[in-house]
This record gives structure tokens, sequence and C-alpha cells, in this order.
């Protein structure tokens, strides 16, 4: 039988980045293509290193019932570690607030990727023989997680002994041997593919393997600058070297999204669990409300309500212009919020610089909070949570006190130089619009110049953007200061 959640919501966690703007995008890709299969009630993504946060995530969602499925390729210290201790779970199965949250494993251990690996290399190399073919599978390598390793040695181990033609399957290495710079010495074969094993294409596939494969002689433009991967193939020691960009952007890989869900209910026995009552927690009705009562503006977008129960967003500054570019899609904001008038790739969506020159025209108001999660992640769940004194907002010692490997300096942070780095790098006119609802510690509101973003004054008119949170931003400041302060105070070696 068809998987079939219609009363459940899927959230899809990816790692993110606050440099990379193409970091996230195979999570919002196999996303939205099983948004479209109508499996689930709710689709949302959620990132470590991008919004919405693993926090916020749960109030973009009405779902009483929620399967998490992480886009990472090995169950490291991070999927069994760090992610939990972000979603605040407590086993594959959690009951919290009303709702029931089951914790998938990750894609990538998922014994379906052989077979996306199969078909990429067929698709990178078309009628190229395997028996005259080695294949290649690369990982990044590194002491601190063995588990990404082991992955990529199974995948070998499967392919090499599972009959699938290949004359040689080798697993190579960015920074451990056997090195993926030895690939000419690593096979033999006349014919060689290289398919990075990687959730998503970025700074790697785009520049350093290139470079250690032998066909770039330097890194080169940002990655979502160029492409490397329609030039194959190319001629290097005698021999065709076929490269193709990273397994995780296949587009089977939300198959293997389901499947994990899948097996998860085997597992634990979830198709025959009881389903949590129906939900209250409506934000689609909240906001029909909000705009009755003239709550139209969000951030620096402006909803207004057109006849015949259609909406049009646009940038509040382009309230006056007639003949700007429109389009209907709710997911269309997505690409919106991912750049500024300039170009400049925007890594915090409530930043003040929302791109001008646009126009939503939007059938439904389903599609309106679709459209508003795309521009600021989760913050209508916040508003309405916080007008109902259930948003749990969570003090920044406490935020910065869970923090682990290079980010645990940050708790080391001073107050002070805490509270000068929220008034300087939360600015509302330069930085970010949220206001603030966390305090220093449980013990120690915002003061000083800090305390003017916890400000609770707003306009009638406003749908208030809040912070529930610190955001990574903030933590990777912490650290940053607590560490030169720390360098600082120690004495000059003789």
């Amino acid at each position: 039988m068809p998987l079939s959640k219609p009363d459940s919501a899927l959230i899809l966690l990816g790692h993110g980045s606050t440099v990379n703007p193409d970091s996230s995008a195979p999570t919002h890709q196999h996303a939205d293509e099983i948004r479209r299969r109508g499996i689930f009630a709710e689709v949302a993504c959620a990132f470590w290193k991008e919004e919405p946060s693993m926090t916020e995530v749960f109030s973009m969602l009405e779902s009483r019932e929620i399967f998490i499925v992480p886009n990472f390729i090995s169950e490291g210290y991070f999927c069994q570690q760090v992610l939990p201790r972000e979603l605040r779970l407590t086993g594959p199965t959690t009951q919290r607030d009303g709702r029931v949250i089951h914790y998938c494993d990750p894609v990538g251990i998922h014994p379906n990727m052989t077979r996306l690996l199969l078909q990429r290399a067929d698709e990178v190399a078309p009628g190229v023989p395997r028996g005259d073919t080695s294949l290649v599978i690369v990982g990044h390598g590194t002491n601190l997680n063995e588990n990404s390793r082991k992955v990529i040695e199974k995948q070998v181990a499967l392919i090499r002994e599972g009959g699938h033609g290949f004359a040689e399957v080798a697993d190579a290495y960015m920074e451990e041997a056997p090195f993926v710079a030895r690939w000419h010495e690593l096979t033999t074969a006349p014919n060689v593919i290289v398919v990075p094993f990687f959730i998503a294409d970025g700074l790697h596939s785009y520049q350093d393997i290139p470079v250690l494969l032998g066909f770039e002689s330097e890194t080169g433009a940002a990655a979502s600058a160029r492409d490397v991967f329609r030039h194959n193939p190319h001629l290097l020691y005698g021999r065709r070297l076929f490269y193709s960009s990273a397994i995780g952007t296949e587009a089977l890989m939300a198959d293997v999204v389901l499947d994990q869900v899948e097996e998860f209910d085997r597992a634990h026995g979830t198709l025959t669990t009881r389903r949590p009552d129906s939900p209250s927690y409506d934000i689609t009705q909240t906001l029909m409300r909000w705009l009755a009562a003239g709550k139209n503006l969000i951030g620096q977008v402006r909803i207004t309500s057109n006849d015949g129960g259609t909406f049009t967003l646009q940038h509040a500054e382009d309230a006056s212009l007639t003949s700007l570019p429109t389009f209907s899609s709710p997911l269309h904001p997505r690409e919106i919020a991912r750049y500024d008038d300039d170009g400049k790739h925007r890594p915090l969506k409530t930043a003040p610089t929302l791109r001008h020159g646009w126009r939503l025209d939007l059938a439904s108001i389903d599609d309106v909070v679709t459209a508003l999660d795309f521009l600021y992640p989760a913050a209508l769940g916040m508003a309405m949570e916080h007008a109902q004194e259930k948003l749990a907002a969570i003090p920044l010692r406490d935020l910065l006190g869970r923090q682990t490997g290079m980010y645990r300096f940050a708790s080391s942070i001073t107050d002070d130089d805490a509270l000068t780095m929220i008034a300087r790098h939360c600015d509302t006119a330069t930085r970010c619009m949220r206001r603030i609802t966390w305090p220093l510690s449980a013990t120690q509101p915002l003061t000083g110049a800090a305390s003017s973003k916890a400000d609770a004054t707003s306009a009638a008119d406003t749908i208030p953007l809040l912070c529930m949170e610190g955001c990574c931003h903030l933590v990777s400041e912490a650290r940053t200061i607590a560490k030169a302060a720390h360098e600082a105070r120690q004495p000059l070696s003789s």
C-alpha cells in the first residue's frame, strides 16, 4: 500500500549554510516533491545553519503527529546527539505539548542509496559500459566522525559484491587516505566515474574536488555561480573521467526520505499507534482573524485581501507600483527571499533587506501561509503562540550552554560583552527585524541598549516578527567575541 499520512506532518532536516545559498537547495527540492505528492498534511524543512531553526520549525506546523527525517549522509554524532538535543527529543518517539514526534534514521544509511548511486553513475556516463568503468565514491574524510567513512565503505562493498558489472569500485576521500587526488592510481579501467557522497553541491563538489581530480587548476567561482558537471568526460592520464554532482541532489532522494518513514513505521509500530486528537493549533484561521482586524503587515511584506477570497503580497515599499513582475506560486517566495536588491545572499530572512520589485497573487489563505513561511520562516506560528502566551522563549545562557565542539567557547562570553553584542548584532534597522522575547538568563533580563530589542510595542497593523531563541549567527558571534577576549588575556609567550 502506498504511504499515506493525511493527518501527519513531515519535517526534513538539513544542515544548511550561512554562506552558501545552494547548501539547502536539495532539502527544499525533496520537500517540494513530497509536498507535490500529497502524502502528508504538511511538509516543512528545518536547518542547523539556516531558517527555520530546529527550535522554530514546530511553530510552523498544525499537525499533532510529526515525522522527522534527517537529510544527512551518516548516523554519527550529529544525528544521534546534536539533532535530538536541538529538537528536544527523548527517543525514537517523543510526546510533548500534545504532539507525537517520530525521529527517523538519516537518508544516507538507507539500503536504497545503492540504487541511487547506480542510477547516478549511469546518468553521468550514458552508454559507457560498466565493464570498462571504475566507480569511485568520494567522501570528505575526517577523524571526527568515523561513521561518515563507514557508510561509504558499506556502499562500495554492496556495489562491488552485488554483481553490478563495474570493473572496479573504490572509496576515496578529500582529507584522508585513500585520497581522491590519487584516483588514477586507485583505478585501472579506461573510464572512471566519480560520485561525491554528499547531500548538497557546495564548495567541496564545485571547487575542491575538481582541483583534486586534476581537471581544474585552481578553485573557481562561488558554488552558485558555476556548473562543473556539464563538461564530461575529462581526458586525464590517458583515460576518460566522468564527474557527477553530489548524490544528495538526485531527484529520487525524495523516495529515500519516504522509505525512511516506512522503515520507522515497521520498526516502531506507528501504523497502529493511536493518532493524537484533531489539532486546535490553527495558524490559518488565526491569520484570517488578524487580516480581518487590519493586521496586514509582517516584516517588509504587505498582505492585501481581494474580492473573491484571493490575496496579494508585495514589498510594503512597492505599494504604489502597478507594473510589477507577478507570480502565483506560494513556493516562489523562497527565491524572492534568497537575495537582496544587489544580488547578495540573505542568510537571515528577517534582515531588513527583502528584495523589492515583485507581486504575489495567491488563490487562498493556505497559499498565503505557505508563502509567508518562506519569506519569514515560522513567524506566523510564533506570533500566534506569543499572543496565546505559549511561546517558550529560551534564555541566551541556556542556548550557549548547550553548544558543543568548536562552539563550546561561546558560553564563556561575559554578560557585558553579550549585551553589547545583542545591541549591535541584532540591531533592528540594519541586521534583524525580530523582537527578542528571551532574557540573558533565567534571572536576568536584557538591559542597556540591548533592552530595546525586547520592546513589545508595535503598530496596530503589524504582525510581529519574534525571536524565541538566539540564532546561529548570534552563537557564532558570541564564540568569536569570547575567543578574542580569552586570547587578549593570555600572556605573550617568551
